[in-house]
């Protein structure tokens, strides 16, 4: 329903629990793709006796029968959200609602939707009322029994959630399946799929002995790229059977993989469904980052059928719960994938990356929020990076203070208290504290305080005595003007001044504490906040010297990292170029072959634009765009012999493997050669033609192609007719061929032409705008990955961003309100940007038929 900026705020003070509890839902599904009939049969009881109504959700319905104890009921009170009933039964009764649907018109991709012929469900956060009227709300659990019926010529496959108990064929061509999940669960988590698809299929002993049935469900042409999605499938399930002792408790567990998708991937107990990217994988087609991904998103899936499924949310309030927990730890079992100490900290240091660029800005931001929030007018715009990334980092510091082991303590203490209930995120930390008699009363601040905390470190050092004082503050954001001091977890080593001093732990809970450590002869280099143990702005004025001893000494491989990137922050925000000691110093780290190269890559991998906006009071980000751009050719002129040593020693012969040493070696070697463009060496073009024409994967053939389309090469037009050309057929590869284009770097005499490119694409006869993924890849490929290009002090950029918010906004709500948030910062940046910015937002808003979705950001980013 299109909504206006009077939209409702719901308020975390203001939960009731329901007064109605739904014990059993059978759902008969007739399915029609014009017209799909639902007869909803819950068993329903009132917790107390008495005169209350039962108010249902429903949207996009048409109600065709309401009965209570198989007796007709025509008094009722129907809204376009509501269905409402009146003097109901005290003792348990039988409701049963006959609705329908198309889903054929239902571009949203929430509830019930058509691709491609088949029938998708996506029912998070609030998509289970497009489907049958319920109390559609994550604290109201149930059994479900489900027939789905359709023609088994069109729909040969039905699948549901749980086990199969039957399927039968019905005449005229009609069939059934009937599925039953033995275990209570929010409507949220209902899923079915239905149409031509096919399997793969692996048995596998659990822990205790017990088969179970793996599935990957697929279009019949993509069905040779799913062997990467079980192998991860099978990974993760031993993974949490070792690290958690978590069995999966169904008989069976099914993954199914859909094109048009809004999210990575859903949940849904038993059958989890998937953005085919996160699905489909061949050597020829999936780079060694899409390999890495589908093997995070499907642990992170299945993780929730314990984290998220057996314990759910009470409300949506605490999102984070799952979200978070889940979060963190997929982020462990991709760490352990990697394989040793280096792979673990390579792991590391991407996690805080995508933090720092993604979710520190909206930290500092109109759309700022607690992890758990305290309101909110449209809850699909609290799917982000704070609920997600900044949950799994409030996680991770638990297991800092607790250890891991007192962190196991407190996950089987939560699952033994909260096993099929729907609880709080104040419910996870009184486990966590109580089993392991930690006080953690302070530490919740991290739950309900928005915003990046700062520290500022100031040293002394006098006789043979050092001290360090640490002053934490953190910034008002919206609704939160002052905050109470946090519970920072800071790990931490002094480098210099006995190399056998062990990494140890400050707590700091006070506003202001000092350290203090006598008995040293000199005075040392404070490696601080190491392996990024709190997610927090470090406010730490280490000279130059310091930096350098860190980057060479330091055997903390994060802080060996972070103490790279501040040097270069402090080169291009200054405009000057990086001195000999620097360069030297890399010279260093690119030669040495004891260090991994995925850890190489990630040094010379220069800070985010979005990361450098967070560094200034007024963003310019055409001065921080050349700026960096600068000091890469600088990298790519003085280590130029370097770079080709690097290209040649990283070449991986043979089959192609997606191990992670594998996938190391081609990420510094694809960084070589974009280096190698950059600083013009003689043989750099014939090397990126030649490993375009000759390779034998992914990887290699599209690092070739953007190492020639970022530098302008005279083959790049050529290679990318040839790519689309080739790969014409694959949706995905043509989504990498899309947002390549709308993501490389302008040139500098014709700023503009990105945009130009842009808009010829927009118009080409692949770029479908009701498709999320290819939406993305062109649009919010170029609107919020592509800063340099994007944010000109001219308004054609910003009208171009909103017309497509507007035109995806009658077409899909949920990613038009994520390509709004590309400009919620918009008063951050430098007047000459912002005055073409306020239009564009103003004249979003001037729209009259927004929805609730991108409603509330443009409210907020205008009223900040």
């Amino acid at each position: 329903m299109a909504r206006t900026e009077n939209s409702v705020t719901f308020l975390r003070s203001d939960y009731q629990a329901s007064a109605f509890k739904i014990k059993k839902v059978e759902l008969d599904i007739a399915l029609n793709p014009a017209r799909t009939i639902v007869v909803n049969r819950m068993q329903v009881s009132k917790k107390m006796k008495g005169d209350q109504s039962l108010v249902l959700n429903g949207q996009e319905q048409e109600l065709i029968s309401v009965r209570i104890n198989n007796e007709p009921i025509r008094e009722y009170e129907l809204t376009p959200e509501t269905l409402t009933l009146h003097n109901l039964p005290d003792d348990e009764f039988e409701l049963s609602i006959t609705s329908a649907c198309a889903p054929n018109q239902n571009t949203s991709l929430m509830g019930l939707y058509v691709s491609n012929g088949n029938f998708f469900t996506q029912c998070e956060a609030e998509g289970f009322r497009k489907i049958t009227y319920f109390l559609d709300r994550p604290d109201v659990m149930a059994i479900y029994q489900v027939t789905l019926r359709a023609l088994k010529a069109d729909f040969p496959v039905l699948l549901s959630n749980g086990n199969l108990i039957k399927e039968e064929d019905l005449g005229n061509g009609w069939h059934a399946a009937i599925w039953e999940d033995p275990f209570p669960k929010p409507s949220y988590l209902f899923a079915l799929v239905a149409g031509k698809l096919q399997a793969i299929e692996k048995t596998i002993e659990s822990q205790s002995g017990q088969e179970k049935l793996l599935q990957v469900w697929v279009e019949s042409k993509d069905i040779e790229k799913t062997e990467h999605a079980m192998e991860s499938l099978i990974s993760s399930i031993r993974w949490d059977e070792k690290r958690f002792g978590l069995e999966l408790d169904l008989d069976r567990f099914m993954i199914v993989a859909v094109g048009d998708f809004n999210m990575g991937a859903m949940e849904n107990k038993g059958l989890n469904i998937f953005n085919t990217k996160f699905v489909l994988a061949n050597p020829e087609t999936a780079t060694d980052v899409d390999y890495a991904n589908i093997e995070s998103v499907v642990a992170h899936e299945y993780f929730h059928n314990w984290t998220g499924n057996r314990v759910t949310c009470r409300d949506w309030f605490q999102l984070s719960l799952k979200e978070g927990l889940t979060v963190f730890r997929d982020q462990e079992f991709s760490a352990d994938q990697m394989g040793g100490e280096s792979g673990k900290a390579v792991k590391r240091i991407e996690d805080v990356r995508l933090l720092r660029q993604v979710q520190f800005p909206e930290d500092a931001g109109p759309m700022a929020h607690p992890i758990r929030p305290d309101s909110y007018q449209e809850i699909n715009n609290f799917y982000t990076v704070t609920v997600y990334e900044k949950g799994a980092e409030i996680i991770r510091m638990q297991q800092t203070l607790l250890g891991q082991d007192g962190f196991r303590k407190g996950m089987d203490l939560y699952f033994k208290r909260h096993d099929g209930q729907a609880v709080t995120c104040d419910d996870f930390v009184a486990a966590m504290a109580d089993a392991n008699h930690k006080d953690l009363e302070q530490f919740k601040n991290w739950y309900s305080q928005a915003g990046t905390p700062r520290v500022a470190v100031k040293e002394s050092f006098s006789g043979d005595t050092y001290q360090v004082q640490f002053t934490q503050s953190c910034a008002s954001t919206p609704g939160q003007d002052k905050k109470l001091p946090f519970h920072i977890p800071l790990l931490y080593k002094l480098i210099g001044a006995d190399q056998r001093e062990p990494e140890k732990l400050l707590e700091l809970r006070e506003q202001t504490q000092t350290l203090t450590i006598s008995g040293l002869r000199k005075k040392p280099t404070l490696s601080i906040n190491r392996n990024f143990s709190a997610p927090i702005i470090l406010d730490f004025e280490q000279s130059e010297e310091e930096l350098l001893t860190l980057l060479r000494e330091d055997d903390d491989a994060f802080n060996r990292w972070e103490s790279a990137q501040k040097l270069f922050i402090k080169a291009i925000l200054n405009g000057r170029d990086l001195d000999a000691e620097l360069i030297e110093a890399l010279h260093h780290i690119l030669i040495d072959e004891t260090l991994d190269p995925a850890f190489k890559d990630l040094v010379f991998t220069l800070p985010a634009e979005s990361y450098l906006y967070e560094q200034v009071d007024v963003i310019d980000p055409q001065t921080i765009h050349q700026a960096r751009r600068r000091v890469k050719t600088q990298l790519a002129h003085a280590l130029q012999q370097d770079w080709l040593k690097a290209y040649q020693f990283n070449q991986t012969t043979g089959a192609y493997k997606a191990d992670s040493k594998s996938s190391g070696k081609r990420s510094l070697k694809n960084l070589a050669l974009t280096m190698l463009l950059d600083g013009q060496h003689e043989k750099a073009q014939q090397l990126a033609l030649e490993q375009y024409q000759s390779a034998n994967n992914m990887t290699d053939r599209y690092g070739a192609l953007a190492a020639m389309v970022q530098n302008a090469s005279p083959d790049a037009k050529e290679c990318l007719a040839h790519f689309h050309q080739h790969f014409e057929n694959d949706a995905l590869v043509i989504d990498k061929w899309f947002g390549l284009q709308a993501s490389r770097q302008p040139e500098l005499n014709r700023p503009s032409s990105v945009l130009q490119d842009v808009i010829h694409l927009r118009h080409h006869a692949d770029f479908h705008i009701k498709n999320p993924n290819r939406a993305r890849s062109l649009i919010h490929a170029f609107c919020m990955n592509n800063p340099g290009a994007f944010h000109q002090a001219s308004a054609e950029t910003y009208q171009f961003w909103a017309n497509h918010v507007v035109e995806l906004n009658e077409i899909n709500p949920q990613v038009a309100a994520r390509l709004a948030r590309a400009l919620d910062r918009w008063k951050q940046f430098a007047p000459s940007y912002q005055i073409h910015m306020k239009s564009a937002l103003k004249f979003v808003s001037e729209h009259k038929n927004l929805s609730s979705d991108v409603a509330e950001v443009i409210h907020k980013a205008l009223n900040s």
